[in-house]
């Protein structure tokens, strides 16, 4: 299945542990690459979180950001310990600096300061993972729908590489035929008279030169590869990365074996369509 790469999903849910939002957003990469971004306290469920996320996505480089609002049983308790040492330290401070003031909500931003009471772990990875799921169903149905508009382009252009490669086909007997002439008129330019075998071996060696038969065949099967990857219902970036490298080959071969201005032109569209298709595919999971 087509899915891209790049996308941005949310989901929020009013839970015991508080209310909680999860914010997704993809671009493309080459591997999966996770940043999440979450509670202090909840850090300790991020190994679940990340093994929940890699069972729905293959590639791509994903910011996850997990915030939690206050619920109303919700409590607050207020760190003695830390207070306590914080207290000590601004006291020594302004001795050194008689102006420096230091304002009570100021010291309950320092980390660790103000908590939360604590809540049963259990029911705060159930909710954690709840709402990533619903964030996950809404990423992944964002990169379905983006996918088919990719799926559609890629189909558009192997239709106009299939066309070149029957022109090609279609213009290979008379550029064949042109090239004997030219070879026999050059050959009558001599003022010895030529070998008629020494003349078929250099016919059949200019014809083997820039024969293209092969290079046809395979555009053909890279076609055909590329549809029924199109089909399946997997991941299927890195197969499709794969196969602009094998295009490229072949169309490569063929502009260089090119002794007429048609096959040449052909060679020309053939890598701007291919690279059209390239551009789309590093957007594919």
């Amino acid at each position: 299945m087509i899915r891209s790469m790049t996308a941005y999903a949310s989901a929020e849910a009013n839970t015991s542990v508080g209310a909680l939002t999860c914010e997704l957003r993809a671009v493309n990469h080459r591997y999966l690459e996770l940043s999440p971004r979450m509670p202090e306290d909840m850090r300790v469920f991020e190994s679940s979180m990340r093994e929940r996320i890699a069972a729905r996505l293959s590639r791509g480089k994903v910011d996850v950001v997990v915030r939690r609002g206050e619920s109303c049983s919700e409590s607050l308790q207020v760190d003695s310990t830390m207070i306590g040492r914080l207290s000590e330290l601004a006291l020594d401070l302004e001795a050194r600096f008689p102006r420096m003031r230091i304002e009570f909500t100021e010291l309950l931003r320092f980390p660790g300061v103000l908590q939360h009471a604590e809540a049963d772990q259990d029911a705060q990875q159930a909710a954690l993972l709840d709402v990533l799921d619903r964030a996950l169903d809404a990423l992944t149905a964002t990169r379905e729908r983006e996918g088919a508009k990719l799926g559609d382009i890629l189909r558009e252009r192997l239709d106009g590489i299939e066309r070149i490669v029957a022109d090609v086909r279609g213009w290979m007997p008379e550029i064949r035929t042109a090239l004997r002439a030219r070879l026999e008129s050059r050959l009558a330019d001599l003022k010895q008279p030529a070998d008629p075998g020494r003349l078929e071996q250099e016919l059949v060696l200019q014809v083997t030169r820039t024969d293209v038969d092969e290079e046809l065949d395979r555009l053909s099967t890279h076609i055909a590869e590329t549809r029924r990857v199109l089909g399946l219902k997997e991941p299927v970036g890195r197969r499709l990365d794969f196969l602009m490298q094998e295009f490229n080959r072949e169309a490569n071969t063929l502009g260089s074996k090119s002794v007429d201005s048609r096959t040449t032109n052909a060679a020309v569209e053939l890598k701007v369509l291919i690279e059209q298709m390239r551009e789309q595919v590093q957007n594919i999971e």
